[in-house]
């Protein structure tokens, strides 16, 4: 057997295959993002003021991504990345059909808890499998290919089916799109995928081992007990209150201020499109320069682009925010992740992206919740911007007074 080398360029053709899979999994979350929440109003009447109800689908997303993303890492380090890859895109082969057959609010809450398994499982798997095969050193890099592909393929199928959606219906659009992606997405996992643990232990070569963590220990080292890791894992909770703003509360907002769909589609995709490609500048950079500059300024950008959001009042003025929020999550999206890789010995390292994951996209869950009790309390949506504006700021200068470790 040849011995595994570690490297971009000496496992190009693998890791272009791993970009395509993340690639397929953004296009299967960004299908929901703007015709989901359109879909509430016109198929099941929660429009008007029921914002509790409307913020449900995301809360369960959030909360079961975060507990695949939990025990993704786990399963990774004992069955192999491949087989966990498969089985999130197994879990999304339901999704379409849920949608196009839904009679109540209550299937589309549990379509999107399958999308949550299809997510922690497959986005998280793509990521581990690329840093598996690179050089330690490519972290950043890698990160933000990886959130690159994804993020594009989100602002890509927000546009898409919003076209769909005029041409075919939303409940056919979604289920002529979803059914696609996630066939294929199966077929390539299975086909084409390379089992990449190898990879992962032959970083450890050299290295005296440690006893390995149960999954408890790990969680609360990583959770508490680690300074660092605590400053990112709260910072990657909070930020994906921003996340969950633009999914859930944009789209409404943008018709409370007599925007169409499309036009409002079109503002979320600027967005999700800086995001995607800013990345392949400041994933890199972050290994060049460090994490820490990236993650707080990314913090503090968000939040300021989140409030001037709802203190300006023209289409060109939110599409500009939009982009500079999009930037924002550039900056400080794939350095989290690559500081996480960091401070994390790489036999634990896919654990510990785990527990940093569940913290993570948790947030969604948090953040979801609480726009909607806020909303639901105020009769207003105003009240979510200067929630999650303000949560940036201080979360950011949380990593800014106690992140140490570049």
């Amino acid at each position: 057997m040849p011995q595994l080398q570690h490297g971009i360029h000496a496992n190009l053709a693998q890791i272009l295959h791993q970009l395509l899979q993340v690639f397929l999994v953004g296009l299967t979350i960004g299908m929901t993002r703007t015709v989901v929440p359109g879909l509430a109003e016109t198929e099941f009447g929660l429009g008007g003021q029921q914002f509790f109800l409307l913020t449900t689908f995301v809360v369960v997303f959030g909360a079961v991504k975060a507990v695949m993303n939990l025990f993704a890492g786990r399963f990774s380090d004992r069955f192999g990345r491949k087989r966990v890859l498969i089985a999130g895109w197994i879990a999304a082969l339901p999704i379409p059909f849920l949608l196009l057959y839904a009679p109540n609010w209550g299937w589309v809450v549990a379509a999107t808890a399958l999308l949550g398994i299809n997510q922690g499982l497959c986005w998280s798997m793509t990521l581990n499998s690329k840093l598996d095969m690179t050089h330690l050193n490519q972290k950043g890099l890698v990160n933000g290919l990886n959130e690159f592909s994804g993020y594009a393929a989100v602002a890509l199928a927000g546009v898409v089916t919003a076209w769909l959606v005029d041409v075919y219906g939303a409940r056919l659009g979604l289920f002529m799109f979803g059914t696609t992606v996630i066939v294929l997405g199966l077929l390539l996992a299975v086909l084409v995928i390379k089992e990449t643990r190898p990879w992962a232990l032959a970083h450890t070569q050299g290295i005296k081992p440690a006893p390995a963590p149960s999954l408890g220990q790990a969680f609360w080292y990583a959770s508490w007990q680690n300074r660092n890791l605590l400053a990112l894992n709260q910072a990657g909770l909070v930020e994906k209150f921003t996340d969950a703003l633009v999914w859930i509360i944009l789209p409404v907002w943008f018709v409370s201020q007599n925007l169409t769909l499309v036009q409002g589609s079109s503002i979320i995709g600027v967005y999700a499109l800086v995001w995607g490609a800013s990345q392949l500048i400041t994933g890199s950079a972050s290994d060049r320069f460090g994490r820490k500059p990236l993650i707080v300024g990314g913090m503090w950008l968000c939040g300021i682009g989140v409030l001037l959001l709802v203190l300006t009042h023209s289409v060109w003025l939110w599409t500009l925010e939009a982009g500079l929020i999009g930037f924002g999550m550039a900056m400080l999206y794939p350095t989290l992740g690559a500081a996480v890789a960091d401070v994390s010995p790489p036999a634990q390292r896919s654990t510990l992206l785990g527990v940093y994951r569940f913290w993570r996209d948790f947030g969604y869950a948090v953040g979801a919740l609480s726009m909607g009790l806020l909303a639901q309390w105020t009769q207003g949506l105003d009240v979510t911007f200067w929630l999650v504006g303000v949560a940036m700021l201080l979360s950011g200068a949380w990593v800014a007074l106690t992140f140490n470790k570049e």
